[in-house]
């Protein structure tokens, strides 16, 4: 029992750093164009997550429409119906650990919700808030 709850931590810090070397990247790159950056807020990523817009195909979309409100349990494709697993990494351990998968998953995301690629500081607020879920 005590190697599976240290597997468990360790693996829940690697994620952390992973987060944390993400969010770090984007907040150097925030800060080239806002040099009073204070830092991702829950609160804007919330609104950016929740807010409803006509998204790529023409229909009113926002990102709980994939994936929920509550990101600790699976939810369905508004287009498709298949299933998506909790979004939270606290309830779904293989989310948010890698950065390129990441970064894929919020391109494509901003794109169907957006119809553009989101800003750094966009992709930093939402991701605060996802993780703080």
């Amino acid at each position: 029992m005590k190697y599976l709850v240290s597997v468990l931590l360790i693996f829940s810090i690697s994620n952390a750093n992973v987060v944390d070397d993400y969010l770090n990247s984007l907040k150097t790159e925030v800060l080239k164009n806002e040099p009073n950056f204070k830092g991702f807020d829950y609160k804007r990523g919330e609104e950016i997550f929740t807010s409803k817009h006509i998204g790529k195909k023409g229909k009113e979309i926002s990102c709980t429409s994939c994936h929920g409100i509550n990101l600790n349990e699976s939810s369905k494709n508004f287009f498709t119906g298949k299933t998506i697993k909790p979004l939270s990494p606290k309830a779904n351990p293989k989310r948010f650990t890698k950065v390129k998968n990441i970064e894929k998953w919020l391109k494509r995301n901003f794109n169907d919700v957006y119809n553009r690629v989101g800003t750094a500081k966009e992709k930093g607020d939402v991701v605060t808030y996802i993780i703080t879920k």
